[in-house]
């Protein structure tokens, strides 16, 4: 009699200890690596991934649909308008109607709860895509890219310059079990919200240069995150200061990567002359999302594979 393995959802950078963010880090180096030499690797033969947007998306729905169909499976998209979520069906309903027809969904939407729920009545494992307060994929990505360029981010310093959101909260859980301190500074009203914060890895600065000094990684976002364009005006008058231009650069280590999880606007959180710089590895960090979450759909599907 086979005994059913639990159910292992990914909704925070919590949810996997350090020794699995490990094996997903050597099984996305070696999924890459089969990808770059297009060599076929199809262990998700007949299995299928619902994708659900609440919130628009070109990296998440590219990276996670591509990514399933490399892997021998399928994927579906499902934007809340166009399915009976737009039209009040309650999360828990969709949760457990959508996890009887498929082997693993990807959920993009607001409120963290939103996604708990939907986890809480769902048979197969539960990916967040973003969250209102989390976005455990990309900070994963990230950390993927730090480790090609540079090697373990244990013991390192990661610059955090912008908005108190979801990228933020990921980086601070990911502080806690990798190792590394951040730096965070945020203009004055637009602080973390402490509820969140489970580390004390991090050191805060009023001065936003200040942050940067002898980070490794320097990291921003859009300054006016999906869910608040009606603030885009007050935002863009408290952050004034706040752009991660080449004399903030200048402050980190003289070997520091940028970073920024897309898209940008140049010349508001970033400038051109950094973004498309030689320190910048947005292009990389990008494409790694495809890499590593191909490494964690495996992952949480299969679980731990040997070698191939």
């Amino acid at each position: 009699m086979s005994t059913q393995k639990p159910i292992r959802h990914y909704l925070q950078f919590s949810d996997l200890t350090l020794d699995e963010y490990e094996y997903v880090i050597e099984r996305a180096k070696i999924i890459k690596r089969k990808f770059k030499n297009y060599e076929i690797y199809h262990p998700l033969i007949d299995r299928t991934l619902v994708m659900v947007f609440e919130k628009n998306s070109t990296r998440t729905r590219l990276s996670f649909e591509a990514g399933m169909h490399q892997l021998g499976g399928a994927a579906i998209y499902l934007n809340t308008r166009d399915s009976q979520l737009g039209r009040g069906e309650p999360v828990e309903d969709a949760g457990q109607v959508m996890s009887r027809m498929c082997d693993i969904i990807m959920v993009r939407t607001f409120g963290q709860d939103i996604i708990e729920r939907f986890a809480g009545n769902s048979r197969v494992p539960v990916i967040n895509g973003l969250t209102n307060e989390h976005h455990p994929c990309q900070v994963f990505a990230d950390i993927f890219t730090f480790h090609e360029h540079r090697g373990s981010i244990a013991g390192k310093t990661v610059a955090w310059v912008g908005d108190a959101n979801n990228m933020l909260y990921s980086w601070l859980q990911a502080a806690e079990i990798f190792g590394f301190h951040v730096n965070v500074s945020t203009p004055k009203g637009y602080d973390m919200d402490m509820s969140l914060v489970k580390t004390d890895r991090y050191t805060f600065f009023e001065n936003p240069a200040d942050a940067c000094g002898g980070a490794h990684l320097v990291n921003t976002d859009v300054w006016t995150s999906m869910g608040y364009e009606d603030e885009n005006a007050a935002r863009l008058k408290a952050f004034d200061g706040w752009i991660v231009d080449a004399a903030k650069m200048a402050r980190a280590a003289p070997d520091a990567l940028f970073m920024h999880c897309l898209p940008a606007h140049r010349g508001e959180e970033v400038s051109a002359e950094v973004i498309d710089g030689p320190q910048s590895v947005v292009w990389d960090e990008a494409e790694n999302r495809l890499h590593i979450q191909k490494a964690l759909i495996e992952f949480l599907l299969l679980g731990r594979l040997d070698g191939k």
